[in-house]
């Protein structure tokens, strides 16, 4: 591992969560270095106890990284907190934390821009605190990663309009897709969680990651408690990272799962009416999806349906 030299106070704390990785891990261990590039910097990979040769790999491409071998998969946010824990349990002065996913190739210097911009002061008297980068696919597609936050109304345009075309407007849609939000440095009330630099004021304040997300939701739920404190998640467009992920779009299980999450974080911060409104919305958008034989969409009007499956459902 090729460490450059410390600027600031402190390494940076790259995390990354495994879970049956092997297959991506080594090109993202070997992009490592250039996407580091100007930063001192330690590795701290939580295996949620992969069956393949996950650890082996880390241990083979990166011999000085720290390793939690956490026992089971407890899920995303459970893994994040046990690199955290191994990564501060001494009180390290650490300067930041980098979340990365093991499907993330980062561009050269991508990180140092990233963690340079926390802190910056914001116009309405906040701070940045979780910055993120510009994300693209294999074939150099650009990925809407800025997201607002649910409401009603945001339901209920995706649902009519599909979220695409309703992104160009705040009031009608979560997802961001107007081109001018991607082309400068933009705040957002959360980003996908693939690759995100989160400042020690962040992590200090906000604490540990809600475990009760087994997958999804677990990174919006962190940008809007930093949000709440002042902390704001802004994009950094002259960071860039190629991101392989997409399973959500095929998966009819992982799609169902983030549908679902999606109402319980609304359930924790709106009232029961609102909830029920705002899950008759997101139901409304998966019934029109499943009227075109999409199966995920299916699976999800299911989910929705069922209702409660455990404590931590709505």
């Amino acid at each position: 591992m090729n460490r450059q030299e410390p600027q600031g106070v402190g390494p940076v704390v790259v995390i990354v969560v495994t879970w049956n990785s092997a297959e991506v891990l080594p090109g993202f261990l070997d992009a490592l270095p250039a996407g580091m590039k100007g930063l001192d910097w330690r590795l701290v990979v939580a295996d949620n106890a992969s069956s393949d040769d996950t650890v082996a790999v880390v241990r083979a491409h990166a011999p000085e990284a720290t390793v939690v071998e956490t026992g089971r998969n407890g899920g995303y946010a459970f893994g994040v907190n046990a690199a955290l824990r191994a990564a501060t349990e001494d009180d390290e002065d650490y300067r930041a934390v980098l979340i990365c996913n093991p499907d993330i190739r980062m561009g050269e210097g991508c990180a140092q821009t990233l963690v340079e911009a926390l802190g910056a002061p914001l116009p309405d008297g906040g701070r940045v605190g979780i910055a993120v980068p510009l994300l693209y696919e294999e074939d150099g597609a650009l990925i809407h990663s800025l997201r607002r936050e649910s409401s009603l109304t945001r339901a209920l345009g995706e649902a009519v309009l599909g979220n695409r075309r309703a992104g160009r407007f705040p009031r009608w849609s979560e997802l961001v897709t107007a081109p001018a939000a991607y082309a400068g440095r933009t705040c957002a009330d959360w980003a996908t969680g693939a690759l995100m630099a989160l400042s020690r004021e962040c992590v200090e304040a906000c604490g540990p990651w809600d475990e009760s997300f087994f997958l999804y939701s677990e990174e919006t739920s962190y940008c809007l408690r930093a949000r709440d404190l002042g902390l704001a998640t802004r994009l950094e467009p002259a960071a860039r990272a190629t991101h392989l992920g997409g399973d959500s779009r095929v998966s009819a299980r992982l799609w169902s799962l983030l549908v679902v999450n999606r109402v319980r974080l609304y359930r924790r911060r709106h009232g029961l009416a609102a909830t029920a409104a705002f899950r008759g919305a997101v139901l409304l958008r998966e019934l029109s999806r499943a009227a075109l034989g999409r199966e995920p969409a299916r699976a999800a009007v299911g989910a929705l349906l069922r209702g409660p499956q455990s404590r931590h459902e709505v």
